[in-house]
């Protein structure tokens, strides 16, 4: 695990141990294998992580701790227009307290995403802290195509010099202990 200098480590040590706490415990009850068989072109054949199968896994530990989902749904309106765009929503996958945590093998945008998703929660008061789960650089080469690696989203958001997000942030880096 890696975690950015972001703000989120601090608030979890000293608000939320137990959450701190529970976080790594799913983390390491995760036991994934090479289950994948790549269609893709440039690694036919080849043995890969399989999000899916790591998703399921997370969304039954983290349920299994007490976790919900939080969804906020409102109605989208526009100044001077008629547009009016009910059933909208913001979605967390995992919330305790005001403890957010999203678990990300998507692409690049939907882990940047997840930070305005963070911002909007902080900013409506349901939120002191966003956790995210990323794969690191060197699973993600163990993935499909289109998986995106935490070390990028740390360094972009290191470069944003803490404007955006504003939100306390830790991003956790996981990869694969393969002598297990």
């Amino acid at each position: 695990m890696l975690d950015g200098a972001l703000g989120g480590s601090e608030i979890l040590q000293v608000r939320y141990p137990d959450c701190e706490r529970e976080i790594c415990e799913v983390i390491a009850k995760v036991a994934v294998a090479r289950t994948k068989v790549s269609k893709e072109k440039t690694m036919r054949g080849r043995m890969l992580y399989s999000p899916k199968d790591m998703n399921r896994q997370f969304r039954e530990a983290f349920t299994t701790s007490g976790y919900h989902e939080l969804r906020d749904t409102y109605t989208i309106t526009i100044p001077n227009s008629e547009t009016n765009i009910p059933g909208v929503f913001k979605q967390i996958d995992f919330v305790k307290g005001k403890v957010l945590v999203e678990v990300q093998f998507g692409k690049y945008a939907f882990m940047f995403y997840d930070m305005a998703k963070f911002q909007y929660f902080f900013n409506e008061n349901k939120a002191d802290v966003g956790i995210e789960i990323v794969p690191c650089h060197a699973l993600h080469k163990q993935m499909s195509t289109g998986v995106s690696y935490g070390e990028q989203l740390v360094y972009d958001i290191e470069r944003l010099k803490r404007h955006f997000p504003a939100v306390p942030i830790k991003v956790i880096l996981i990869d694969i202990d393969e002598t297990d």
